[in-house]
């Protein structure tokens, strides 16, 4: 029953205070920090790199190196963005070494094109069906965009980041999150209506609510 409080306290605890919780010996509580946060920390690096493996990979690294520079940790950001950095910052160091091996490999590997698709256990077959399909085709819509404005989408529209956090995390300014996300949704619009051969954003209808808010 203590452990169970114990437990129940440290989830209802702010981002701040698991922080000081870890730095004051208790190291499991970190845990915590990473379930909060594993799918933005996943998204960011899936954003950068277009490869899941690769991006799981990453994300773990984003962790261990957050974990080894908590106390660098000083609240002028939020945790959560502190943490959306680190990871940002390791996705493009990987990207950086990965085109450093490229350019020496005279026949670079092919990348992964395989992509999870997401669907809905409340739905039916048909709609099971149909969320797949529709999250296929955003998902390889979005990963055609150039890499600094799929940063940017991935980070304001999907994770829900505030433009302020966003900027914070990419080290750029909130202006050019501003542009670039405006830049990024006209983008996305224009490659999906050339996948469906759509002319309306009507046509987009079963993406749901927070896509239409794209188009």
């Amino acid at each position: 029953m203590t452990v169970l409080r114990e437990t129940t306290a440290a989830a209802a605890s702010t981002d701040e205070q698991l922080v000081q919780a870890v730095l004051g010996g208790d190291q499991a509580v970190f845990e915590l920090l990473m379930r909060r946060y594993n799918q933005r920390v996943f998204r960011a690096c899936r954003a950068i790199l277009r490869d899941y493996a690769e991006a799981e990979d990453v994300a773990q690294d984003a962790y261990v190196r957050a974990y080894e520079h908590l106390s660098q940790f000083q609240g002028r950001a939020s945790f959560s963005t502190w943490l959306t950095r680190i990871a940002v910052n390791e996705a493009l160091a990987r990207v950086r070494k990965r085109r450093r091996m490229e350019e020496m490999d005279a026949m670079p590997e092919t990348r992964r094109d395989a992509l999870k698709k997401l669907s809905s256990p409340s739905r039916d077959p048909v709609q099971n069906a149909a969320g797949r399909e529709a999250s296929t085709l955003l998902e390889r819509s979005i990963d055609r965009l150039p890499d600094l404005y799929r940063e940017v989408f991935v980070l304001r529209d999907v994770e829900q980041m505030s433009t302020s956090d966003t900027a914070d995390a990419l080290e750029i300014s909130e202006e050019s999150v501003k542009t670039r996300l405006h830049r990024a949704r006209a983008l996305l619009r224009r490659e999906l209506y050339r996948r469906v051969g759509a002319t309306s954003a009507s046509a987009f209808q079963f993406l749901g609510a927070d896509a239409s808010a794209w188009l």
